[in-house]
């Protein structure tokens, strides 16, 4: 073991060229015009490392704010939606008090002769009818049309001439709200005469 040589033996003179390269190298970094340069072009590591955590900072700042805005836009959408479910019959409550008024006061007039109470009824029916209006609610009265299941319920079917499936009767008005059926009409439709 003794016979072969360790190659990084400190008893072995280094290669030459070796050393001339570690000398060149040696030379470079310790010149003042190299280190005046390196110091220009970059900047040193706890600069940079300084730089970005004022930005990662910055950027968590923003991120705090946007989320901080979002929840809020978030809550007032929420309370927006209840309030609105809360008072969505509002408008429509408002258009129905004038109606309670004159049925009050039909009721408190002592000397109404027939005549004046019907007025009355048609004054304030008409008044019913406007806030109807003012809501989007609309009557149906399909009287001679072609029965529709989606807004008419048929309470019976009756021998008639004339097309199948035509409403012949109206027993109670259906209505709609926004095109919406509320209530279907309750209507007695026609069928078909037996073949004699």
């Amino acid at each position: 073991m003794q016979d072969q040589e360790n190659p990084l033996s400190p008893e072995k003179p280094a290669a030459p060229e070796l050393v001339e390269n570690v000398a060149d190298t040696g030379a470079a970094a310790g010149t003042p015009a190299a280190e005046g340069n390196d110091a220009d072009t970059l900047p040193s590591l706890a600069e940079l490392l300084r730089q970005a955590e004022l930005n990662a900072a910055e950027h968590h700042d923003a991120w705090l704010r946007a989320k901080a805005e979002t929840e809020n836009v978030r809550r007032r959408a929420q309370d927006d939606i209840a309030k609105a479910g809360k008072f969505a019959a509002d408008k429509f409550a408002q258009a129905m008090l004038p109606v309670k008024d004159s049925l009050e006061a039909a009721l408190a007039t002592e000397n109404a002769t027939l005549e004046t109470f019907k007025q009355g009824v048609e004054l304030t029916l008409k008044q019913l009818v406007s806030a109807f209006q003012s809501a989007n609610v609309s009557e149906i009265n399909p009287l001679g049309e072609k029965f529709d299941p989606n807004k008419h319920q048929a309470i019976s079917a009756i021998e008639a001439d004339g097309e199948p499936n035509t409403v012949i009767n109206v027993l109670q008005k259906g209505y709609l709200l926004h095109e919406r059926t509320m209530r279907p009409a309750l209507v007695v439709v026609s069928k078909a005469k037996p073949a004699a």
